[in-house]
């Protein structure tokens, strides 16, 4: 079958997209606004895009009624944000924050998670997270309807036992990140794994 994306199928995209392009990382975003109010917000339109410098993009969607969300609103203001990474411990709380709150609302805390300050950005880190990546806006692209931010990963926190301190590397067996797989509900668990070693 041949799929239109730009015409009979375009009102479909998003679903239809999000069941096939999976597993995808989930960026859990926190940002700050100029008043000091911490917002807390998962995204799964997330991925690295390099290492030199240390990039990463996110698209925030807007809300139903088309004003930017939060976070986009906060990173145009600050130019800062935090991604935290999701893993199964706190799965549940990150779906908690994914509701719709009043701009100012700490989504963090009715989900019981908790903010920690982060080194060199104003946006706080959450505590729970295995895996925080600091970041600074480099910009953001308006492509029609989506808004793509791309940051520049300053720093990264993360659990002491992730860390092979000797070799640099991370014990990525420890790591039980999840997946956000089909919309609108379904995500996976990363404990199954193989391993295939690339030719010479």
């Amino acid at each position: 079958m041949e799929l239109d994306l730009e015409g009979q199928y375009a009102d479909r995209a998003y679903q239809l997209l999000a069941s096939v392009v999976t597993p995808r990382p989930i960026a859990f975003v926190t940002t700050i606004s100029p008043e000091g109010k911490i917002n807390a917000a998962p995204f799964s339109f997330f991925n690295l895009f390099g290492d030199d410098p240390p990039i990463l993009g996110f698209a925030p969607g807007d809300r139903p009624d088309g004003t930017p969300k939060d976070t986009v609103l906060n990173i145009r203001a600050t130019h800062e944000f935090v991604v935290n990474l999701v893993d199964e411990g706190i799965a549940e709380a990150m779906n908690k924050c994914a509701a719709s709150l009043p701009y100012g609302v700490n989504e963090l805390e009715p989900a019981g998670l908790h903010s920690v300050a982060s080194s060199l950005v104003k946006p706080p880190r959450i505590a729970e997270s295995p895996v925080s990546l600091e970041c600074v806006e480099w910009g953001t692209l308006q492509i029609g309807g989506n808004r793509l931010v791309i940051g520049v990963i300053k720093r990264m926190h993360l659990r002491e036992e992730l860390f092979d301190a000797e070799k640099g590397r991370i014990h990525t067996e420890k790591l039980q990140v999840i997946g956000r797989m089909a919309s609108p509900h379904w995500y996976c668990r990363t404990r199954d794994r193989f391993e295939m070693i690339r030719p010479a």
